[in-house]
């Protein structure tokens, strides 16, 4: 694989990085200034959003931004600083979908190394069926498991999210998925 940061330049001092180990033990290249020894590390996103749902339904939004224009996803977006993985994921619900609900437990944690990103799922038990959704969001409605439009789902840690959610109320019992997609 190889290596390609965006970072140009130091974030303390202004001056131009290089791209060595660092002399700290470390074993990775990484973005170090030459002038102030600053090593800048570039770290995963999160990305943190619920699985809502009322009764046997459950809630997806149509995208109304890129990418994946048009397709459904779950209510998600990236986390934001000052706030834990689950307010960011009421957060995100609450502006995409418009949606009135209780935050649960943590239901998923996907690993996207390729695109750098984190993806944290909660159950979240919505507490109307009626919706407000955001500029982000075209559409959001309540889907039965058959309804739901497999084919134009946006994103593979959202369909993978909702098998883990539908197999786990099959059996009668939802645990906590952790999975690497790869």
């Amino acid at each position: 694989m190889s290596f390609r940061s965006p970072i140009k330049h130091c974030r303390n001092c202004g001056s131009a990085v290089v791209f060595r180990v660092p002399d700290d033990g470390d074993h990775n290249v990484r973005a170090v200034c030459p002038d102030c020894i600053t090593v800048h590390y570039e770290n995963p996103l999160n990305v943190v959003g619920t699985v809502p749902y009322l009764g046997e339904q459950i809630l997806l939004c149509k995208r109304n931004i890129e990418p994946r224009k048009g397709f459904w996803t779950l209510p998600a977006g990236f986390m934001e600083l000052n706030e834990t993985t689950s307010q960011g994921a009421a957060r995100e619900t609450d502006e995409e979908a418009g949606a009135k609900f209780n935050i649960g437990p943590l239901f998923s944690v996907l690993s996207v190394p390729r695109v750098g990103q984190v993806h944290l799922f909660y159950l979240a038990k919505l507490t109307s069926a009626e919706f407000n959704p955001g500029h982000e969001t075209m559409e959001a409605r309540l889907f039965d498991e058959h309804e739901i439009p497999w084919d134009d789902i946006a994103f593979r840690t959202v369909k993978l999210t909702l098998e883990r959610y539908f197999a786990d109320r099959r059996g009668g019992q939802f645990g906590i998925h952790n999975m690497d997609v790869v």
